[in-house]
């Protein structure tokens, strides 16, 4: 009998839902809303990612040493913090301060959900669910964060401080749902465990055996960067072409169709294939992408939107099976932790480039170079010739 079914696992869903309610996803519109220039906007982001990379680790090692639930706990109460900033911010730097309480809140969850949903289901020797678990997983993620952001394409106009409000009372109902979440009966107490020190060198230690495991780190840093800056800075387009309401929301679901297509079709997808094959193959989609972004015209524009987005969806339960099936469970967290620094890394520095490109050149010609930055640099050989060896 799977006894986590009926009462761990909703719970762990309930959370994943509430904490990607991406009702505040249209911030990049808020802080042009608040005057703040793109390149300030991208200063914010690059600091976000900047107390990422010295917060992420630490955070997963807590989540190792002591419990899953602690950490989740901690990162909603960040949450409500980062919304209160957001709503009395006066100035750039108070709207920095907001940013870090932010990236402490998205530490404290990363890593910890996706081992706490692995570790549970290895409570029942069920981890050959996994694949389906984090597909559903994703799909609420996608779900949730496509419903929070078509309500704030209705509070676009003079109302975006309301989703802030949102954030704060969403946060608190979050801690009150998993106040009593159990934790995976095998990971004993913390008394039992390594301490910080030894998970942090065991982690290291594990990544100096399993190369590929840094490789595919590394490659998926990338490609959820350049997803996440076509996100973000697509925002600006549509307020540059005077997009309406109704138009953006026809956008919005259509990403959410998309996206929860393209998420249950990867367990299908990888039963299938081995991961080589479903990584060069979304790869290629995405360098193919970026190269039609050179026409400039606002209907590929607007299709490379929807695809970027499926394909960058796509890839998170692919990654995290495979990371998974690959990592030890005592430094679960913490290595899951190093996937996400690696992430933070590349976006401190792509971020406000992509920025400061795309007011020099223009949207379209900044992603077009870029198809064309990463074509020449080999991503698809380089990680055939990993994969393979």
């Amino acid at each position: 009998m799977f006894k986590h079914k009926f009462w761990s696992l909703p719970r762990g869903y309930a959370y994943t839902a509430l904490s990607y309610f991406g009702i505040d996803s249209l911030w990049v519109i808020f802080l042009q809303q608040h005057g703040l220039s793109l390149v300030q906007i991208g200063l914010c982001e690059s600091i976000f990612h900047l107390t990422s990379l010295l917060s992420e680790v630490p955070s997963g090692i807590l989540a190792d040493h002591f419990s899953y639930r602690t950490n989740l706990i901690s990162s909603r109460v960040a949450a409500a913090l980062h919304a209160i900033i957001m709503l009395t911010a006066t100035n750039f730097w108070w709207f920095v301060f907001g940013f870090v309480l932010q990236a402490w809140a998205y530490n404290l969850q990363s890593g910890t959900l996706e081992a706490w949903f692995y570790e549970t289901l290895a409570d029942d020797q069920a981890t050959e669910r996994y694949p389906q678990v984090t597909s559903n997983m994703n799909t609420l993620i996608e779900l949730a964060n496509a419903l929070g952001v078509l309500i704030a394409g209705w509070l676009i106009h003079g109302y975006l401080a309301a989703t802030y409000w949102s954030d704060l009372v969403i946060a608190i109902v979050t801690i009150a749902v998993i106040w009593r979440l159990p934790e995976p009966q095998h990971r004993g107490t913390s008394a039992n465990r390594l301490s910080l020190w030894q998970l942090l060198t065991t982690a290291l230690t594990w990544l100096r055996k399993l190369p590929k495991l840094t490789y595919l780190m590394s490659f998926h840093a990338v490609f959820s960067a350049i997803g996440m800056t076509y996100y973000y800075y697509f925002q600006a387009v549509m307020t540059n072409h005077g997009f309406k309401g109704p138009l953006i929301a026809g956008i919005l679901i259509t990403v959410a169709v998309l996206n929860v297509f393209g998420v249950q079709l990867t367990p299908h997808l990888q039963r299938r294939w081995p991961p080589t094959k479903l990584l060069l193959g979304l790869t290629g989609c995405l360098l193919v992408t970026l190269l039609l972004m050179g026409w400039g015209q606002l209907t590929l524009l607007v299709g490379g939107y929807l695809l970027v987005n499926m394909l960058n969806a796509m890839v998170e339960p692919l990654m995290s099976t495979y990371y998974n099936t690959l990592m030890p469970s005592a430094q679960r967290a913490t290595l899951l932790s190093i996937s996400s620094m690696i992430f933070s890394l590349v976006m401190i520095v792509m971020f406000p480039a992509i920025g400061w490109l795309i007011e020099q050149l223009g949207f379209a010609t900044t992603f077009s170079w870029l198809g064309d930055l990463l074509l020449t640099s080999g991503l698809i050989l380089s990680l055939r010739v990993v994969l393979v060896n």
